[in-house]
């Protein structure tokens, strides 16, 4: 039997979110999917085929319901889909991939986009926040798994990929009395990670976190990080190196730790991580060319209270408080929560309608000071201005305060390659 009518990616997109409760056989229903479509080339589909046939099954099930719908003819209806799901994916894979990755804690996809411009091509990915998954989906096409501490998310992660990425985040280890190695970083998300290496043996490892991961838990954290790394896995890795953001073309004072490794038989023993472009660049090069909403603009008592807030911490000795980016400056680092909207607002004199549009305390200030817009903090982390921002501002500040710098992390990965020899 065939199906009468044809279905596209959209409109499974489309039925699944309607009634997600009925269609999702699993909560890996439409990562399989996209993730099968994605990889029908490269021989990791299998990987993915029969989470993604059941998927299909159920959406069609639901979408036609006076038609039998078996597993054949899912398939049938998959293999149609391999024609057209790529059409309008902002940012589809290279023509002619020459290296797998994957890619975990994705985010938005900032290690994504890096390694996608130096022809890398994503085998799999997860993140398990649904708000970045929709920007995720938005700009790549695809779904990302959840839970990467499931097994059940673990079992889709293919072999023979050539680099593993992951912006995990920093959680200290219990290793009072203890060894130190491998075995004490469970229940942590670097032990994770440090499972999937075991498991998979990637040529390289490419990781990012916070500047602060240096003297997290008194330095213990990251020792027992590069001990496991180094000694438990046996891949070589160099010293961690701290880049900012603002030497690799970006307007950002954003410091993070980068530990990048390769498997020992490779017999890689030297690594470069990249030297600074020296690129002059601030804040104007990426603000906004037309004049924003009142919405990003500061009531006058919000701007009093910042004001008699930072006159308080100064006072005391502190250097805490708001603070306005110049136009000629860089921004501090935009990070999610309050602070970082507040150290980086910018003077903008170019509204004329100050009639507010939200529920805000007094009028709005006439000094031309408002927050930067969603889409300047994607600048600040080098994403191109063609990246879909499909959430809300709180979701979109949130996400590009999360993100990796993209420049940077491209810089580096081109290292990575070039000393893995990847032609």
């Amino acid at each position: 039997m065939k199906l009468k009518k044809k279905i596209s990616l959209k409109e499974v997109y489309e039925e699944s979110s309607k009634k997600k409760t009925v269609i999702e056989a699993s909560e890996y229903g439409s990562a399989a999917l996209t993730h099968y479509l994605y990889n029908h080339k490269n021989g990791v589909s299998k990987v993915y085929k029969s989470e993604a046939i059941n998927h299909l099954k159920n959406v069609l099930e639901y979408k036609f319901p006076d038609e039998t719908i078996s597993s054949v003819v899912a398939e049938e209806a998959l293999q149609y889909m391999l024609f057209d799901f790529k059409k309008d994916v902002p940012f589809p894979e290279p023509e002619k991939p020459k290296f797998k990755f994957i890619d975990l804690f994705a985010g938005i996809g900032g290690f994504r986009i890096a390694l996608q411009s130096l022809d890398g091509k994503c085998v799999f990915t997860s993140e398990w926040d649904e708000q970045a998954k929709k920007t995720y989906k938005a700009n790549f096409g695809e779904v990302p798994f959840g839970d990467i501490t499931k097994e059940e998310t673990k079992k889709f992660i293919p072999d023979n990929f050539d680099v593993l990425c992951a912006g995990f985040p920093c959680q200290a280890f219990s290793i009072a009395g203890k060894r130190g190695g491998f075995e004490d970083t469970r229940g942590t998300l670097f032990f994770e990670v440090a499972e999937i290496i075991e498991r998979k043996q990637p040529k390289a490892i490419f990781l990012e976190n916070v500047k602060g991961l240096i003297n997290h838990d008194k330095g213990k954290t990251l020792s027992v990080i590069l001990k496991v790394l180094r000694e438990d896995l046996g891949y070589f890795v160099p010293e961690p190196k701290i880049l900012n953001a603002k030497d690799f073309g970006v307007p950002q004072n954003r410091e993070r730790i980068l530990i990048v490794g390769f498997r020992a038989d490779l017999g890689i023993d030297s690594f470069e991580y990249p030297s600074p472009t020296n690129q002059n660049i601030s804040f104007v090069d990426v603000k906004e060319e037309n004049p924003v909403s009142v919405k990003y603009y500061l009531s006058d008592t919000y701007l009093n209270t910042l004001i008699n807030h930072k006159k308080r911490h100064e006072s005391k000795g502190n250097g805490f408080g708001y603070e306005i980016i110049p136009d000629n400056g860089s921004a501090n680092a935009v990070v999610c929560g309050g602070m970082g909207r507040e150290r980086n607002l910018v003077y903008d004199d170019r509204l004329e309608d100050f009639t507010p549009i939200t529920h805000i305390k007094g009028e709005v200030n006439r000094k031309g000071i408002r927050k930067m817009t969603p889409r300047e903090w994607a600048r600040l982390q080098g994403f191109p201005d063609d990246f879909i921002i499909p959430v809300a501002d709180a979701s979109a500040y949130k996400q590009f305060g999360n993100s990796v710098a993209v420049p940077v992390i491209k810089a580096t990965a081109e290292q990575i390659i070039n000393t893995l020899q990847i032609d």
